[in-house]
């Protein structure tokens, strides 16, 4: 492979020179290439994926359309401009669900649920404290004055172990991630822009014309005016000095369960633990990372036993006390994270901008994050 020899139509409709080329077929890359597209319809855009399907979190997260419950929200407004980073995130949805469709999406607006044991009564107490003030905060970008409410009324009605409060935020939603990126993949393919899959991306030169050679791991190469970089937590393999930073989701699907009945989507642990019941009704749970920030801050696809106790644990003795209904699937996926809370969108060099470090956020942040890289493209 590595003395990939290409067939004058490979070349000519695949690897030839490109206007743009974006690195990572994920939500920010595929929502660029269609941008861009809009913006500037004769330029040749080609988009390289180092996977057979996208390799980071686009297609392996858990398909909650969600900006942020209270606990997490408390944290992160120490971070910087919450107000401004909220807005964002729905502004991000709002985007997406006009790219793609809601039918398509399988968009359903079933709210958002964050429960607390009886042993977090503080936290959950100071959560309750503030929902006014979250819902003042937040109602310019909402739209109106009630996105959050005390729901621990209906606990009882979830089956749920050992939980004293509940917390509902009204404007969550979810969505099927799957369908997703089939769609958005076939709207790119429809704008004439090849996705082509299995070309890692080895080093991105600068040649000396002012463009850039971007070298393939199958031997093939692009030449190319600009260069996306849109591959959130790998970033750091071509641009180690971004500061991203990646931090490892696990994840696991039961078996069906029938006699469950979750409407919504729900958080637990400052937003580290989420599950909610997929249309099959099969349960899905992740999370964990929060375990051991150290062994999850890895690009490398796997499980760990401790994180996996911990969501069968959450499963068994919380979610669905004395049930042991069987795993069907386990699997990995891989976020940004940074110091800031808004995405990093700049230029990192002459003619490559970045485009990375949604935050575990990607699902929200995504197409604003694409259509914003798209924008910086067009005007070069």
């Amino acid at each position: 492979m590595r003395n990939l020899a290409l067939s004058y139509w490979e070349h000519q409709s695949f690897f030839g020179p490109a206007d743009v080329v974006i690195v990572g077929a994920g939500i920010v890359g595929l929502t660029a290439a269609l941008y861009l597209k809009q913006r500037r319809p004769a330029w040749r855009v080609v988009v390289l994926e180092r996977g057979m399907l996208p390799s980071g979190a686009s297609t392996k997260n858990a398909g909650f359309a969600c900006f942020g419950s209270i606990s997490e929200l408390m944290e992160q407004e120490r971070r910087g401009d919450l107000q401004a980073v909220v807005s964002a995130r729905c502004e991000g949805l709002a985007r997406l669900r006009e790219l793609v469709g809601d039918a398509e999406l399988d968009y359903q607006p079933v709210g958002g649920y964050e429960l607390f044991r009886h042993k977090e009564e503080e936290l959950a107490t100071e959560c309750l404290t503030k929902i006014g003030y979250f819902n003042e905060l937040l109602a310019p970008v909402m739209g109106h004055a009630h996105t959050f409410r005390d729901a621990s009324s209906e606990s009882g009605r979830f089956g749920f172990a050992g939980v004293g409060a509940l917390l509902k935020n009204e404007c969550e939603g979810s969505l099927d991630a799957g369908r997703m990126m089939r769609a958005l993949l076939a709207r790119v393919w429809a704008a004439d822009v090849p996705v082509l899959t299995s070309c890692g991306v080895e080093t991105i030169e600068t040649t000396a014309g002012g463009g850039s050679r971007v070298h393939l791991s199958n031997g093939a190469g692009i030449t190319t005016e600009q260069v996306l970089v849109a591959t959130n937590a790998f970033a750091a393999e071509l641009l180690p000095n971004l500061g991203v930073v990646p931090g490892r989701g696990q994840v696991l699907v039961t078996e069906p369960l029938p006699d469950v009945h979750l409407p919504g989507t729900f958080h637990y642990d400052h937003g580290y633990a989420y599950f909610r019941q997929l249309p099959d009704q099969r349960l899905l749970l992740g999370g964990g990372r929060n375990l051991d920030f150290a062994a999850e801050a890895t690009t490398v696809p796997g499980l760990t036993e401790p994180v996996q106790q911990y969501l069968e644990k959450l499963l068994h003795d919380v979610i669905l006390p004395g049930q042991r209904p069987r795993i069907d699937y386990r699997w990995s996926g891989v976020m940004g994270f940074g110091a800031e809370l808004a995405p990093l969108i700049d230029w990192v060099k002459p003619g490559v901008l970045a485009a990375v470090r949604c935050n575990g956020m990607g699902v929200a942040m995504g197409a604003g994050t694409g259509w914003q890289a798209a924008e910086k493209l067009a005007l070069g």
